[in-house]
C-alpha cells in the first residue's frame, strides 16, 4: 500500500537510451527527495508520462524510435501531459537544436556533458515553477467554484418564473457580464389587477455590485407598504442604502401597471428611460419620467411620480445601461437611437419574440467582443 508521503512526493522523470547516463541522472538526483521514474525509449516514456504524470521530465532527444523531440511533441499536444514541464539533456549543442527545444514546449536545455550543479539548480527551479505553477491553478480552481456558487445564489434571488396576468404578456432577458453581477428586476403582484414591476442596476459587475444588489433585493421584498407606491419604494430603498453604502450606488426604476385602466405609475432614480411602441404611430419614443439621483448616495426629499396610460397593443421596454452601452468591435456604441430603431422593427405583440430581436441585433453589433456590463431587460406588452 502506497503511503501517504509518497503521494505527495514529487516524482521526476528521466529519459536516456543510455543505462550509464540514467544512472549518472539518478545519483546526481537521488538526494532531492523526488520519486525518480526511469524510461529507456521515447515509447515508454509517453507511456510513464501518460499513467505518472511526473512533475519534471529529464529528456534525451537522440533515442532510437521516437527522438526526444518527437516525444516532447506528443506530449504537449496531450492534454493530459502538455503542462508537465520537460528538459532537454542532449549531446546537440547546436543553438537549432536548442531553439527547435524550447520551440516544442520546453522549459530548459542544457548540454552534455552537463555540470551536476548546474542540473540540480535547474531541475529545482523548474520544480519550483511547475509547484507555484500548481497552486496558482488550484486557487483559481476554487474561485471560480466558489463564483459558479455565488452566481447560483444571486440568480435564486430572482423570480422563478414571470407573474401570469390577464390583458398583460411579459418577458425579460438577463445576462451577465462575468460570473455575477449588479442588475436586478423583481415583481409583486398587488390587489385589483395590478403589477408591480422593479428594474435596478448595482454599480458595476463584481462582488460589490453582486452585494449591493442583493441589498436591493432584501429591501424591496420587506418594503411590503410601500409595494403600491412608487415614490415611498425607492425612498424606501435610498434610504436605508444610505446608511451601509461607502461609494456604490444604484439606479432602478419602479412601476404599477394598473391593467383594468392601463396607467402606468412610474419613479425613477438614474435609470435609463422607459421606451414606448405604439403601433398605431409605428415609433418607438422614450418616455420622459422625471428621476432623482443615484440611490445610496445621499437621501432623497421627495420623489416624483410620473404616470402615463396605455394603449391596447403598447410595448414597453425597461432596460439597464449595459445595453445602450455595448460596444462593437470597432469601437462604436449601440446607443439610445440604435435601440429605438430596433424596438420597432419587430412586428409582433409577443414579447418574447421582441426581446430575441432585440438581442440578435446586439449580437450581430457585437461581433465576437464580449459585453463587459450586464445587461437586463423587460418588455411588457397592454392588451
Amino acid at each position: 500500500m502506497m503511503k501517504e508521503t509518497d503521494k505527495n512526493m514529487e516524482s521526476i522523470l528521466l529519459v536516456d537510451d543510455q543505462l550509464a547516463n540514467l544512472q549518472v541522472l539518478f545519483h546526481t538526483l537521488e538526494n532531492l527527495g523526488c520519486k525518480l521514474l526511469i524510461a529507456k525509449n521515447g515509447e515508454a516514456a509517453l507511456a510513464i508520462a501518460q499513467k505518472m504524470r511526473p512533475d519534471l521530465i529529464l529528456l534525451d532527444i537522440m533515442m532510437p524510435g521516437i527522438d526526444g523531440f518527437e516525444v516532447c511533441r506528443r506530449l504537449k499536444m496531450n492534454p493530459d501531459t502538455e503542462k508537465i514541464p520537460v528538459i532537454f539533456l542532449s549531446a546537440l549543442d547546436e543553438t537549432g537544436d536548442k531553439v527547435r527545444g524550447l520551440q516544442l514546449g520546453a522549459v530548459d536545455y542544457v548540454a552534455k556533458p552537463f555540470q551536476v550543479e548546474e542540473v540540480i539548480a535547474r531541475v529545482n527551479t523548474h520544480l519550483t515553477i511547475h509547484r507555484l505553477n500548481r497552486e496558482v491553478q488550484k486557487q483559481r480552481d476554487e474561485l471560480e467554484h466558489e463564483l459558479q456558487i455565488v452566481s447560483q445564489l444571486q440568480r435564486n434571488l430572482l423570480p422563478e418564473r414571470l407573474p401570469a396576468i390577464d390583458g398583460l404578456k411579459l418577458a425579460v432577458h438577463y445576462e451577465t457580464s462575468r460570473y455575477t453581477g449588479g442588475d436586478y428586476y423583481d415583481f409583486a403582484v398587488l390587489p385589483d389587477d395590478r403589477l408591480a414591476i422593479l428594474v435596478a442596476d448595482a454599480e458595476g459587475h463584481s462582488a460589490p455590485a453582486t452585494v449591493m444588489m442583493a441589498m436591493t433585493c432584501a429591501l424591496f421584498r420587506s418594503c411590503t407598504d410601500c409595494l403600491d407606491k412608487p415614490d415611498q419604494m425607492l425612498f424606501y430603498i435610498n434610504e436605508n442604502l444610505c446608511k451601509v453604502n461607502r461609494g456604490s450606488f444604484v439606479t432602478a426604476i419602479y412601476a404599477i401597471y394598473d391593467v383594468r385602466r392601463r396607467t402606468l405609475k412610474m419613479a425613477r432614480a438614474g435609470n435609463p428611460l422607459p421606451v414606448l411602441y405604439r403601433p398605431s404611430e409605428k415609433t418607438a419614443t422614450e418616455i420622459f419620467c422625471e428621476g432623482v439621483l443615484l440611490m445610496g448616495l445621499e437621501p432623497y426629499s421627495e420623489v416624483p411620480i410620473t404616470e402615463i396610460t396605455l394603449q391596447p397593443g403598447d410595448q414597453l421596454l425597461f432596460y439597464t445601461d449595459g445595453v445602450t452601452e455595448r460596444f462593437s468591435e470597432t469601437g462604436e456604441l449601440y446607443g439610445t437611437n440604435r435601440l429605438l430603431q430596433q424596438f420597432g422593427t419587430v412586428h409582433s405583440d409577443d414579447p418574447a419574440d421582441i426581446l430575441r430581436g432585440i438581442m440578435d441585433d446586439l449580437s450581430q453589433f457585437a461581433g465576437i467582443l464580449p459585453a463587459d456590463d450586464d445587461q437586463a431587460m423587460l418588455i411588457m406588452v397592454a392588451e
